[in-house]
């Protein structure tokens, strides 16, 4: 029919559109979904609204490297937020992952007042951490210290005895993989084992006694491994101040000029507005109501998370590890 052609190029011409209005709605609904995702977090707010707060940032539990947290550090240095209150309640992690965080908390310090408040326990590696700054504040109750670093290795040795296994290997040299677990610690492995140690241990008590100005004497009676509660830990130069959050703030009213009515809203160090998964899901979602399923599918599964956090600490260690009791 002759008509035919006519209405091919019709049909081509509003397919178009409905595609062209498809996007268009996706597009609109995104930063709609964004404006609202503003709106709802304190830098969001702080960005749409021109006030400034106080940063508040948490470090909670075992401190392993962290690239991401890293990362957001560095994005607070650029921020409005006129000081920054670190809050620690981590008994350390790795000497590795505890360098990385206080070398990123110095960075930060350098831009922006900074005050740490241990809420709960602050040893090891998180005392590591606390270092950084120049103001330690903590409760009466609360832990900090053990000043130390240790290498542990389970040793599975007699239990293979035990079930008849016994694990044969070839290696370049003796310290090569040692110790491994699978056979009795020799005594060059672990005199090799102790250097690294001493190592590592006399960098923690160098960081400690020069970031809290002491001399040989201080230094020693705190660089023992014991945790201090806090009313200790006052004398013995390791905190400055006995209080909690309004501690810090009254610090950074004195001390460092901020004003007195600037309000303390959550940072979180975690990723940046784009990788949060609400957001993924929501922009799925709208993708698949307009009919484009494919892409919500493919939005969807870049944003899926490969792999779980390992459980195990590896390399040297600045954690407090109270002993088990039966």
């Amino acid at each position: 029919m002759s008509f035919e052609p006519d209405v091919i190029v019709d049909r081509r011409r509003i397919r178009r559109k409905l595609t062209f209005w498809r996007v268009s709605a996706v597009l609109a609904v995104i930063v709609a979904i964004v404006a609202v995702a503003l709106a709802a977090t304190p830098a969001g707010r702080d960005a749409l609204t021109g006030k400034t707060a106080v940063a508040r940032i948490k470090i909670d539990g075992l401190i392993r490297s962290d690239q991401d947290r890293v990362a957001a550090l560095e994005r607070l240095e650029s921020s409005k937020a006129p000081a920054v209150i670190v809050h620690i309640n981590s008994p350390g992690g790795t000497t590795a992952g505890s360098e990385q965080l206080y070398d990123a908390l110095v960075r930060l310090k350098a831009k922006k007042p900074l005050v740490v408040v241990v809420e709960g326990l602050a040893a090891s590696g998180g005392y590591i951490a606390a270092l950084a700054s120049d103001q330690i504040i903590a409760q009466q109750t609360s832990l900090v210290g053990s000043i130390g670093v240790l290498f542990q290795i389970p040793n599975f040795t007699e239990l293979l005895k035990t079930v008849g296994v016994k694990v044969e290997e070839v290696k370049s040299s003796p310290l090569k993989a040692a110790p491994n677990g699978y056979e009795p610690t020799s005594p060059e492995a672990r005199a090799a084992l102790d250097m690294l140690v001493k190592d590592s241990y006399a960098w923690f008590r160098g960081m400690v006694k020069d970031r809290r100005a002491m001399n040989d004497a201080q230094v020693e009676k705190v660089a023992d491994g014991r945790v201090f509660t806090g009313r200790q830990a006052v004398d013995l130069k390791l905190i400055d101040q006995i209080g909690d959050e309004k501690t810090a703030i009254a610090w950074l009213v004195a001390q460092k000029k901020i004003a007195p009515d600037t309000p303390v809203r959550d940072h979180k160090l975690s990723p940046r507005l784009g990788d949060m998964t609400f957001l993924r899901a929501a922009t799925s979602v709208v993708l698949d109501a307009v009919g484009l399923g494919t892409l919500a599918r493919q939005f969807e599964q870049t944003g899926v998370v490969a792999a779980a956090d390992r459980l195990g600490l590896d390399g040297l260690l600045a954690l407090w590890q109270p002993a088990a009791s039966n």
